[in-house]
C-alpha cells in the first residue's frame, strides 16, 4: 500500500525509526543496514513494505529499494518471516546476501543468528536464480550468455539438431562474439550446422 514515507526523523535506533509526515509519526522497523545509511540526518525518505496481520500492522522500512527488493524475495522463501530478513540484512549487506545466494554459498548465510543449514539452502535454492550478482558486471554477463545459449540451445534441439554438436557450435560462436541476441545466435549456429 505505502511505496514510500518522507519525513522528519524524531528518533532512531539500529532496530526502528520514527518518521514524523503531516504530524503523524510513523514507527518503522529498520535493518542495522538502513540505520547506518540513516543515522544523523533529520530528513528521511525510507521505502516501505507493510505487513498486515489479524494481530498487528508493521512497517518495514529500507534506504534504497535494492535492499527492499532482496527483503521481499527472502521473506518468500518458506520459513522466512520478516523479522528473519531484516535480521539478516543487519548481518550482512544488501550485496553479501546477493553473493552468497547466487555463489551458493550456505556458510555465509548460517553465520546468521537464527539462520540454520536446511534455512540457508532453502534459500539459496528457492533465489538463486532470482537474485542476480551486483557487484561484479561479468557475472551478470556471464548469466546473460548463459540465458541466451540455453534459449538457443533448446530451440535448436527443438529444430531436431543433436545436442552435444549444436552445443559446441554455440560455445563456438561466444567465444568469438559474445554480444549476441538469441536470435542471431540461432541464425549464426544454423549457418555452421
Amino acid at each position: 500500500m505505502f511505496e514510500y514515507i518522507k519525513g522528519e526523523i524524531k528518533e532512531i535506533s539500529p532496530a526502528h525509526l520514527i518518521i514524523e509526515n503531516n504530524q503523524i509519526g510513523y514507527f518503522i522497523n529498520i535493518s542495522v543496514n538502513t540505520y547506518s545509511q540513516l543515522s544523523g540526518q533529520d530528513n528521511a525518505l525510507v521505502y516501505i513494505y507493510e505487513v498486515i496481520r489479524e494481530d498487528a500492522h508493521h512497517l518495514f522500512g529500507f534506504f534504497e529499494k535494492k535492499e527492499r527488493e532482496i527483503f521481499l524475495h527472502l521473506i518468500s522463501v518458506s520459513g522466512v518471516g520478516a523479522n528473519t530478513a531484516r535480521v539478516m540484512l543487519s548481518s550482512l549487506a544488501p550485496t553479501e546476501i546477493q553473493n552468497a545466494i547466487s555463489t551458493g554459498n550456505v556458510n555465509i548465510l548460517k553465520s546468521i543468528k537464527g539462520i540454520g543449514a536446511k534455512t540457508a539452502e532453502r534459500i539459496i535454492v528457492d533465489l538463486k536464480d532470482k537474485v542476480g550478482k551486483i557487484s561484479d558486471g561479468e557475472q551478470i554477463i556471464a548469466r546473460i550468455d548463459n540465458t541466451i545459449k540455453d534459449e538457443a540451445l533448446s530451440a535448436l534441439v527443438m529444430l531436431g539438431f543433436p545436442k552435444v554438436k549444436v552445443d559446441k557450435i554455440i560455445n563456438e560462436i561466444l567465444k568469438q562474439n559474445k554480444v549476441l541476441s538469441v536470435e542471431e545466435l540461432i541464425k549464426e549456429a544454423l549457418k555452421r550446422i
